[in-house]
């Protein structure tokens, strides 16, 4: 399993690479332009893609040599964790192929599956043994926690499922939604600092995306995003001096 684990953080980066030549057919940053949202992020936020990829795959490697095979915490994460490598590898072709629908199922999964590996490493690790696992996980659960909703925004809006028109009222409704996601998962993690980054990385990017978007409604989609992070930093600060 810890082999399994190590083969798909190899094939994360290798499959997003074949993405970007036009492999699987039009990339991520072709498709997404196709269905703007109000939920959609700055371009240059994606590039958090390359330090989650090397970060994932020293993880794996780390977790795959020495005691660290011994280890009863990594080896209990390690199914879970390469199902969410799996789930995140795949989910690119996905998206290129335009399975909207699936991509929406396959990008829940992953991140339920890395979201429960960072919530057991913040909980029962030890913070010195596991810590590399614990900040590799912790960053890919955040990213993947905004990553999923816009996914789903861009999906209602590919589909037609509702106005694309009007778009801010349930733009809000996946937006109270996320929140809860991101705030329940943190209080899980017990303030996890890694994950707060993270996501502040994307909301901010949001927040820059739609003050500039001509989209009806964007630019209150951009102050509920910069909401969301000020509630999510104030709660990792509240979680971390109760610990203290």
């Amino acid at each position: 399993m810890r082999l399994l684990v190590l083969l798909c953080s190899i094939a994360m980066p290798v499959i997003a690479w074949l993405s970007q030549t036009g492999a699987f057919g039009p990339d991520q940053g072709t498709i997404s332009d196709r269905y703007p949202t109000l939920m959609v992020a700055a371009g240059y936020a994606f590039s958090v893609w390359g330090l989650i990829f090397l970060l994932d795959l020293l993880y794996a490697g780390w977790q795959a040599t020495g005691t660290r095979r011994n280890d009863p915490l990594l080896g209990r994460i390690a199914p879970v964790a390469a199902l969410g490598f799996f789930l995140t590898a795949i989910w690119m072709p996905l998206f290129s192929a335009g399975l909207f629908g699936v991509c929406v199922v396959v990008i829940f999964g992953a991140l339920a599956a890395l979201a429960w590996c960072a919530v057991q490493l913040s909980r029962g690790g030890n913070a010195a043994s596991h810590r590399l696992a614990w900040l590799a996980l912790s960053i890919h659960a955040g990213w993947l926690s905004l990553a999923a909703f816009l996914n789903l925004a861009q999906t209602i809006v590919a589909y037609e499922l509702l106005s694309t028109s009007r778009m801010l009222g349930w733009s809000l409704v996946l937006w109270a939604i996320s929140a809860v996601v991101l705030l329940v998962l943190n209080q899980r993690m017990r303030g996890n600092v890694a994950y707060l980054a993270i996501a502040l990385w994307g909301l901010f990017a949001v927040w820059m995306k739609q003050t500039e978007w001509p989209l009806p409604g964007a630019v209150t989609s951009a102050w509920v995003a910069l909401g969301i992070g000020a509630l999510l930093a104030g709660q990792t600060i509240a979680l971390r001096m109760r610990r203290r």
